[in-house]
């Protein structure tokens, strides 16, 4: 029977792409009019940020430690490919989120199953006049020149669809990508980063974790994670099976105390705090912390190997993201 080997947690900012030398460029956009919230999940404006920053955040963002940090995220990156790639994985689960990439307002599924055959990772479309460090930091989720076609584990991902509405999931599905854009980025930022010679087929599963009103709770999120790891456990095929959430911690505002808590938690197996994530808290880039509560679920029974946190501050206003990475086998 299969069953679950590896789980993976790691995040997707565009700031792995960028050199520390443009941190500053991505704060920009924070600071011009970003949609920010504060740590209790509150709308708020960059300058209010700014007024109740910690004054030790300017340490944070000189240049040495930015650039010391951006190195350490690609070392960490490094180290969930070659883990991946030790796995010798059959399949592997992805939980990650949309963007407006293949999902809107006229059809927002709170849970979807990707089972297609194949997947399509499309070039980057930014307009000509794009920054070009803007460009550089979204490359990584696209493919440069043509559009590549990506194997999808389509067996596997109807297998969870069934388990899912047995298990009292009224779970969207899809095999067909309908918007010209293919794949969002929390799946190709893990063909792209993660996979980019050993290319393993996956079953994207996408949360709607950004997008009221129907962002899946953390509790239905863990019990959503238990469902895909009795999924795997009863599909009638020899597989040795991953799943890797994508994307988080916690941003545009780094948030240490929210970030360290769901990294104790899931190296502890503490379900109680994983499932009582303030829901305010779950919400623009911290949302995709959900990805990472589901995943902690299905590979509960796994031993965490390593784990890293690096809180990549980009502003005085503690703007930016907070970097995670885990690996459970």
């Amino acid at each position: 029977m299969a069953e679950i080997v590896l789980g993976i947690g790691t995040s997707h900012s565009p700031l792995l792409a960028s050199p520390a030398e443009d941190y500053a460029k991505h704060a920009e956009i924070d600071a011009k009019g970003r949609r920010l919230l504060d740590k209790s999940g509150v709308p708020c404006t960059y300058g209010d940020l700014l007024a109740t920053a910690d004054p030790a955040i300017t340490k944070q963002i000189q240049f040495e430690v930015m650039s010391a940090r951006a190195a350490k995220c690609n070392t960490c990156i490094d180290r969930v490919s070659e883990a991946i790639a030790k796995a010798r994985l059959d399949a592997l689960i992805v939980i990650g989120d949309d963007q407006h990439e293949q999902f809107f307002e006229d059809n927002m599924p709170s849970i979807l199953v990707y089972w297609g055959e194949t997947i399509e990772n499309r070039t980057l479309q930014l307009p000509d006049d794009a920054p070009a460090f803007w460009k550089k930091a979204r490359s990584q989720y696209h493919e440069a020149s043509a559009t590549r076609t990506y194997p999808v584990a389509s067996g596997l991902g109807l297998h969870v669809i069934e388990t899912l509405i047995d298990r009292q999931f009224d779970v969207s599905h899809s095999r067909r990508l309908s918007k010209e854009h293919g794949e969002g980025h929390a799946f190709g930022f893990v063909h792209r980063r993660l996979m980019p010679d050993n290319i393993i087929p996956i079953v994207p599963i996408a949360l709607n974790t950004y997008f009221p009103p129907n962002q899946p709770r953390p509790q239905r999120c863990y019990q959503l994670g238990d469902a895909i790891r009795e999924a795997v456990s009863t599909w009638p095929k020899d597989a040795r099976v991953g799943i890797l959430a994508s994307g988080g911690l916690s941003h545009f505002t780094v948030d240490e105390e929210l970030d360290l808590s769901v990294l104790t938690a899931c190296r502890q197996r503490d379900k109680e705090t994983l499932t009582s994530v303030p829901a305010a808290k779950l919400n623009s880039g911290s949302s995709e912390i959900r990805n990472w509560i589901t995943t902690a679920a299905a590979a509960s029974a796994l031993d965490v190997k390593w784990h890293e946190y690096v809180p990549c501050y980009r502003s005085a206003a503690g703007t930016g993201c907070g970097m995670g990475f885990i690996v459970w086998s």
